[in-house]
């Protein structure tokens, strides 16, 4: 991260934690807009990122292009230096770059918060609306009125420093930003390539990103989205509602954190589950810890370590005929699996395997218990020739009589 800050030293960090929320200024702002709903939000367990585009904010005398291409360039590189999972937030026109940035990282990034949104295709207003706001670069006034038409009753602190915001980007600038999310990306998907949750804000007062706007073409391109409104709050809910925009945020990082997690433990027992139908060595390894105990019926002492018991699973799973998974539950770390098995030629074996994973998702200890007593001493005896000494003294395995 000191490296990115070197490289762009418009970019703010503060905090700490498990995720990274990486913060997206709109039209016409910059970074500091996001100041107050950060404030807010400081007591989460996350990293919180701000950064200006290209034209606007400290970055205001960069030289184009002012595009979306270049904004998810630069924003993508942030997102690529960060090591833990990152949420992003973007207001207006950032959450276009956000879902252009998205679609690029999509094992990355775990949900977008967009607030007030537009289509990714661009608003497409018609040309008289249009060319009002091109003429708002170096207006302060023009900017000023807009700020109140569309703010939904800002108050006058609020309204200055939006419009001083404003007032420091040139008007060439302010041009191509008007292009940037009234034109959007040609030939933009009718359904978002972004997987991850999406919670779209938006401001009931708001006469831009309106009610018919979101729900005709923003909110139907995701599969999982949720749409939360604020009462008396205009485009830039962050600015009048930080309060209540954090709130929103707050309980979103929750739910996605949690439903990471989930799906990490998830994927460490179905790398387990696949790995059966393998029978490969090397796919129960992806699941295992390297320092994994096996401790089963069929084996008088516990195996440590991954590749010992990859060899190990590899060579059970190979007995098998058949292998099929019947029931499962989880309590916390551990997980409950209820199998049924035939092998020499026909012979029914079942069983429940233990599996506890760590924080991480790996499985740190498997216990395998098989049924009837004969079938397992059979079993064992079997494994044991298979294996030989490679895991150790043949001792370690029952004899069949």
């Amino acid at each position: 991260m000191e490296q990115l800050q070197k490289q762009d030293p418009s970019l703010t960090t503060t905090g700490s934690g498990d995720v990274a929320v990486l913060f997206i200024h709109g039209f016409l702002d910059d970074q500091s807009v996001w100041d107050d709903v950060v404030s807010e939000l400081a007591s989460a367990n996350a990293q919180f990122l701000r950064l200006d585009l290209a034209g606007m904010g400290d970055r205001s005398g960069d030289e184009g292009p002012y595009s979306l291409v270049r904004y998810a360039d630069d924003v993508a590189r942030v997102v690529a230096g960060l090591e833990r999972p990152v949420v992003l937030v973007a207001q207006s026109m950032g959450t276009l770059v956000a879902e252009l940035v998205g679609v690029r990282h999509p094992d990355k990034v775990l949900g977008a918060v967009f607030v007030t949104p537009v289509p990714l295709g661009g608003t497409h207003l018609p040309e008289e609306a249009v060319t009002s706001f091109r003429q708002l670069g170096g207006d302060v006034e023009a900017q000023r009125g807009v700020r109140m038409y569309l703010g939904g009753g800002l108050n006058e602190a609020r309204l200055d420093k939006l419009t001083h915001i404003g007032s420091r980007i040139r008007p060439e600038v302010v041009t191509h930003l008007v292009d940037c999310w009234n034109e959007g990306i040609p030939d933009a998907p009718e359904k978002s390539e972004f997987g991850s949750p999406v919670l779209i804000i938006r401001g009931e007062a708001d006469g831009f990103a309106t009610a018919e706007l979101v729900s005709s073409a923003v909110a139907p391109r995701f599969q999982y989205v949720k749409e939360e409104v604020l009462s008396g709050a205009g485009h830039w809910p962050h600015v009048q509602q930080p309060q209540n925009v954090a709130g929103l945020i707050g309980r979103f990082l929750k739910e996605v954190s949690e439903a990471s997690a989930t799906t990490s433990d998830e994927a460490g027992v179905q790398g387990w589950i696949n790995a059966f139908a393998s029978k490969s060595a090397d796919d129960f390894g992806e699941a295992f810890h390297r320092d994994v105990v096996l401790e089963a019926s069929v084996i008088r002492s516990p195996i440590t370590g991954r590749e010992n018991v990859k060899a190990v699973m590899s060579a059970a799973s190979s007995i098998y005929e058949s292998l099929e998974f019947t029931h499962q539950t989880v309590n916390g770390l551990r997980t409950y699996l209820e199998w049924q098995a035939t092998a020499f030629s026909g012979l029914k074996i079942n069983g429940v395997t233990i599996l506890t994973k760590d924080e991480a998702g790996q499985i740190v200890s498997a216990a395998i218990h098989h049924r009837p007593l004969d079938a397992a001493l059979r079993f064992s005896a079997e494994l044991g020739t298979r294996l030989g000494k490679s895991v150790g003294d043949e001792s370690r395995f029952y004899s069949a009589d």
